[in-house]
């Protein structure tokens, strides 16, 4: 199975996909395909190559990394390729690509020994036709993802040159699971996407090469052969450096002064591979680092504004749950002890012998089980709005709130993540669709719940094992063990606010419980409440 990870340019972060050993295959995954497909189809066709597939600037993981015209992307993709210790190579690319690949050629410090353009005619027909993404801009009912779905979609089902008809020849056809992780890719900045395809169609037909191998078009089915007659004559691959944090660090004596520049990275664990969003100071200047851990069912993404604000003087670590966001989907039973061990696994892959605690919502579960059975590793532990529901409400919650999300073929999957998104901002809980049940919070605008859904969306059909996991713990079982310093919050607007109450019934003697100005994950919060909510968090965290 092929592992993420990310290398860090000038331009921001780029993720690369690998797998296999022998000599380094650089692969351009192509526009309607994601990076993750790509990179286990090719590891199975190409036995003896250390295969790296790159998922291109503006998509996906690479979401981040930009620059203008398709000689400015080669240089971020060459900077990308040096900076992860690949030399010597043959390069393959796909579809829309193609001039890209021509242009890193150029690029790259060592000419590659082969360039291999496949389906370059097709995307040569859809250059030809016009053929471009509909307009990706977030609407506020989702249909968005709809088109983006159906663009993507349709570009592997019609002729190139006559989109009335079905290609009768071509690579084999996506399945839905497939489709469902281009789209997801894609639309993680639709607009870069859709800027991406326009750099690349512009420039082809490709231009001539200046230098080395000229570039050969070629079919799927054929370029094994082309690339084992040029594999004897080059190195093994090298592994993969350690991920380079930015360079940028927020001031150390003004808190919340300025954003900490966030960067991803990957942590090892026996269970799997886990995707980390991190900020601060990671050496001796630090103070305590501190774990963050988000709420269910999406990813990490939320805590953006907790990681920045808290980074002054401290690293701040958030991993997305196992199962969850960008991390791996390993097939298991989940429960909050689970996803504590899972914690601890990531804090002793990090070298973390004593950390702080934060979690909300779930999260909030998942650092009182881990504060509980490991104080001692744990400094000062911050817990908003743990759950703490009637029991009954818990049944109709485990019942109701979790509907199959599995990938459709024709994208009915996006619709439902959406529609559900949005009503969890309208109703508490979201499937009861009455008056009573309206919440004050508001729905987002459509490009901040864009984001919302794609975190959910990533997470796939496994997005309700951890969010199930925080509705069957025994919080108030947990609550009464705490041994280390704590401090139970929630804000005005969180739907288990009313838990604070009972909170200070369970809670041991010492352990503070109070309000908060703001819920600093959720959208449209005031910013003086934000900075007065933070101010408070670092306060206590600072002891």
């Amino acid at each position: 199975m092929p592992k993420a990870h990310y290398v860090t340019t000038a331009s921001g972060q780029l993720r690369l996909w690998r797998e296999g050993t022998g000599p380094d295959l650089l692969v351009l995954p192509g526009l309607i395909t994601a990076a993750s497909v790509r990179a286990g189809d090719l590891a199975r066709r190409l036995p003896g190559w250390t295969v790296t597939v790159v998922e291109l600037p503006g998509i996906g993981g690479s979401a981040n990394a930009w620059a203008d015209g398709v000689d400015g992307l080669a240089a971020v993709v060459a900077e990308a390729a040096a900076t992860a210790g690949i030399g010597p190579c043959a390069l393959l690319a796909f579809d829309l690509t193609a001039p890209l690949a021509v242009a890193l050629a150029d690029a790259l410090a060592i000419p590659p020994a082969a360039v291999l353009l496949v389906n370059a005619d097709a995307a040569e027909a859809w250059a030809e036709r016009g053929l471009q993404p509909p307009p990706l801009a977030p609407r506020a009912d989702g249909t968005h993802l709809a088109v983006l779905c159906a663009h993507l979609r349709d570009a592997h089902i019609l002729a190139p040159r006559d989109p009335r008809r079905p290609s009768l020849t071509g690579d084999p056809l996506p399945d839905a699971a497939g489709l469902d992780a281009t789209a997801v890719a894609a639309a993680v900045k639709p607009e870069r996407y859709a800027a991406l395809w326009a750099s690349c169609a512009g420039a082809m037909p490709r231009r001539a090469r200046t230098g080395g191998p000229v570039p050969r078009r070629t079919g799927l089915e054929e370029a094994p052969a082309l690339l084992a007659a040029v594999r004897a004559g080059l190195p093994a691959g090298r592994p993969l450096p350690p991920t380079r944090p930015f360079t940028t660090r927020p001031s150390t004596t003004r808190p919340f002064a300025e954003p900490a520049a966030v960067w991803h990275d990957y942590a090892d664990t026996p269970k799997g591979r886990v995707h980390l969003r991190r900020a601060g100071p990671g050496d001796a200047s630090g103070g305590t680092p501190l774990l963050a851990f988000q709420s269910a069912p999406g990813s990490s993404a939320p805590l953006l504004p907790l990681i920045r604000g808290l980074a002054g003087g401290r690293e701040v670590i958030a991993p997305d749950y196992l199962g969850n966001g960008d991390s791996e989907k390993p097939e298991r039973t989940v429960d909050i002890e689970t996803l504590a061990g899972d914690a601890l696994a990531v804090a002793d892959a990090l070298g973390l012998a004593r950390f702080d605690l934060w979690g909300t919502h779930t999260g909030a579960l998942v650092a009182l089980e881990l504060t509980v059975r490991h104080p001692e590793r744990v400094g000062r532990v911050v817990l908003e709005a743990p759950v703490l529901i009637p029991p009954g409400f818990n049944a109709d919650i485990l019942e109701n709130y979790f509907p199959p999300l599995r990938p459709d073929r024709w994208g009915l999957h996006l619709l439902q993540a959406w529609n559900m998104r949005r009503d969890m901002f309208l109703f508490w809980p979201w499937y009861r669709q009455e008056r009573a049940a309206g919440r004050a919070l508001g729905v987002p605008a459509p490009e901040v719940l864009h984001d919302w859904v794609i975190g959910l969306l990533k997470s796939g059909a496994h997005y309700d094992r951890s969010y199930r996991a925080a509705f069957r713990y025994d919080t108030r079982a947990a609550l009464p063990r705490l041994t280390r310093p704590a401090l139970i919050c929630a804000g005005p607007t969180d739907m288990l606010v009313e838990g604070l109450a009972e909170a200070r019934e369970l809670a041991p003697a010492g352990t503070i419980v109070t309000g908060t100005p703001a819920t600093v994950w959720y959208p449209d919060q005031e910013d003086a409440a934000m900075a007065k909510t933070l101010g408070a968090y670092d306060a206590f965290l600072r002891g």
